[in-house]
């Protein structure tokens, strides 16, 4: 059984490859979504990971669920709905490999997830669950997703949150989505941030106040992925600071979620709680983790662009670190 249970979005990005010869642009199907990307990632990073969500019973459907299972992920997790198309995605990369979405999801069978669809024992053998904020959108999604944290929280797993904020996901309702966002901030014992939802999250402009107001309300490790700045973490009495590697970046999708399946993967192998990591070893666990993420960045896509351990071990060996 799996070490650690990632739930949430699996859709599939369409990323551009090209433009034909009159000039239309092409897209590649993708297998992605952050949590599955998370799990991905962490069972590439050497744990056990399975995924809990839902995709629809249609050829991107049976596409990701097959994915999975070809990456070594337990889907035991995952059903599939008749009745709702799987989430699509159109990724548009900027020169810099930076990216927007456009999403088609009305209602995705993501949405569709059911509490008392799963199957509780999942859970039972996993260390760690971890959770986005994308099935907040709608119910019955969006109450399956606290009562699973909540029932793991009371489990004693360690609960990992990305909030990952999607604006066209909310759009004429940015107040509500934001509000349901922080709901899930008491449940998380360790979240992973972008500096924009830092600030969305807190109200703070300042890094540091900002972390420490996640803190107050009970995340023990609070981690702000800053880009080619690399990531600075949070914990009580404690904070770090790591510089990421200077890859040559082609398409950033996924790079966030190979940093945080990595670093989650890292402290799974601890065996210890994040409060219970010392200043050394999360360092270590932070800068195999910028690792991860600049390597993922050096290839296109979300799934088949994560690295594997011995990819990210040599990109800490051998690519220089990027200081701005």
């Amino acid at each position: 059984m799996a070490d650690m249970v990632s739930m949430g979005e699996l859709l599939i990005d369409f990323t551009p490859v090209g433009i034909t010869e009159d000039g239309r642009l092409l897209f590649a199907r993708n297998p992605g979504g952050a949590p599955a990307n998370v799990a991905v990632q962490a069972h590439r990073a050497g744990v056990s990971a399975g995924f809990l969500g839902r995709v629809g019973k249609d050829m991107f459907g049976d596409f990701l669920v097959d994915t999975l299972e070809r990456c070594g992920v337990e889907t035991l997790g995952l059903s599939q709905d008749p009745d709702c198309a799987t989430t699509l995605a159109f990724v548009q990369l900027s020169p810099e490999g930076d990216r927007d979405f456009s999403f088609y999801r009305n209602p995705g069978a993501d949405t569709r997830l059911r509490y008392e669809d799963v199957d509780l024992s999942l859970l039972e053998p996993c260390k760690l669950l971890c959770f986005g904020s994308l099935l907040l959108t709608a119910e019955p999604s969006r109450s399956t997703v606290e009562r699973l944290v909540r029932y793991a929280k009371a489990q004693g797993k360690i609960t990992a949150y990305d909030p990952n904020w999607r604006p066209p996901l909310w759009k004429g309702r940015e107040e509500e989505g934001v509000r349901r966002m922080k709901s899930l901030i008491p449940l998380a014992d360790i979240m992973k941030v972008s500096g924009e939802e830092l600030e969305l999250l807190t109200g703070k402009e300042s890094l540091e106040e900002g972390a420490w107001a996640l803190l107050e309300q009970g995340v023990s490790l609070a981690v702000v992925t800053l880009g080619a700045r690399g990531c600075k973490a949070f914990a009580p009495g404690l904070s770090l600071e790591k510089p990421t590697y200077d890859t040559k970046v082609k398409d950033t999708t996924g790079s966030g979620d190979s940093f945080f399946g990595a670093l989650l993967a890292r402290i799974i192998q601890s065996g210890k709680r994040p409060e219970q990591l010392s200043p050394e070893e999360l360092g270590d666990f932070l800068d195999f983790a910028n690792a991860a993420g600049s390597t993922c960045a050096t290839k296109t896509g979300a799934i088949p662009a994560l690295p594997t351990t011995q990819e990210i071990e040599a990109c800490r060996r051998n690519v220089p670190l990027l200081h701005v």
